[in-house]
């Protein structure tokens, strides 16, 4: 029997208290079970703004996606984790990953470094984090026993990381594109290829983790191709049919994109849903017709 959907949102967009409050609580009315903040210079800090969602909502679970291991001092973060899952009651969910935007490190004086050096560092932060908080002595205390951990991977060094301490394994759908900063969709075929990866490598775990796709875009309309132009304008070498069939893009009448939800977990093992904050309205038909057929 699949699992069940789980259905988030990432809020990009910094605003005022009272605005992140009361698009927090939208997020909870459509019915989305957790809000996400990203880890970008320009962008709200993360572990504040899921504190202030916390103290607006009641039912989501509140996560990172994904953090940049490379701005982070693993004790520091540790520290971090454990008193927003204090503040939050136990409802965080910490979404790890190397980072991908090499000027964002360099604003910042950070080391960037090669592909290997920033998964090196990725696996020793996860590792010192699981020392950390796993030990009785740690102060602070987190309320949960265990924060679940989510990992954004594709590369075969990260599937491996993912497939060996992740609670949700998260695929982006897309690689790094050319342009520093950029991303290159994968195609429904590539994405099988890294899920099957993923799943080699994930073999001996005792319990499987939960699997996750960041969604790029949603349009539900019954003509979708003027909500799709700025992606073909990105990626000339992709027709409309061929970015219709992109896993990380939902598009066309709402009875083919709630066909496409089901149609993706089923074949990926897709079960959690995350969408970018400008879709969050756009999707919640999709959420919600997915929610009637699970209740029946």
């Amino acid at each position: 029997m699949p699992r069940p959907f789980r259905f988030g949102v990432n809020l990009l967009t910094p605003a005022p208290a009272a605005e992140w409050r009361a698009k927090c609580r939208r997020a909870e009315e459509l019915g989305y079970d957790v809000i996400l903040v990203p880890d970008h210079l320009g962008m709200t800090a993360p572990f504040p703004a899921l504190v202030a969602a916390a103290e607006a909502t009641e039912r989501p679970r509140l996560g990172t996606f994904v953090l940049n291991a490379g701005f982070w001092n693993p004790a520091l973060l540790a520290r971090e984790v454990a008193t927003t899952d204090a503040l939050t009651g136990g409802r965080l969910e910490l979404g790890l990953g190397t980072g991908y935007v090499q000027t964002e490190h360099e604003a910042a004086g950070l080391p960037y470094g090669s592909p290997r050096e920033r998964v090196d560092r990725l696996r020793h932060t996860v590792a010192e984090l699981d020392r950390l908080l796993g030990s009785p002595e740690h102060q602070p205390r987190p309320a949960q026993d265990r924060v679940p951990v989510l990992i954004g991977a594709n590369g075969d060094r990260m599937l491996r990381l993912t497939a060996e301490h992740a609670d949700i394994a998260a695929f982006t759908g897309a690689r790094p594109g050319k342009t520093p900063g950029s991303l290159d969709p994968l195609g429904a075929g590539e994405l099988d290829e890294r899920v099957a990866r993923y799943r080699a490598l994930a073999a001996d775990r005792p319990a499987p983790a939960e699997l996750n796709l960041l969604v790029q875009q949603v349009a539900v309309a019954d003509d979708p191709e003027p909500a799709l132009r700025p992606l073909l304008e990105r990626q000339p070498r992709l027709t409309l049919d061929d970015a219709l069939a992109l896993p990380i893009v939902l598009a066309g009448p709402l009875e083919d994109v709630v066909a496409k939800v089901r149609a993706q977990r089923e074949r990926f093992g897709f079960s959690y849903v995350t969408v970018l904050e400008p879709s969050m309205e756009a999707f919640a038909p999709v959420l919600a017709r997915l929610r009637e057929e699970e209740s029946a």
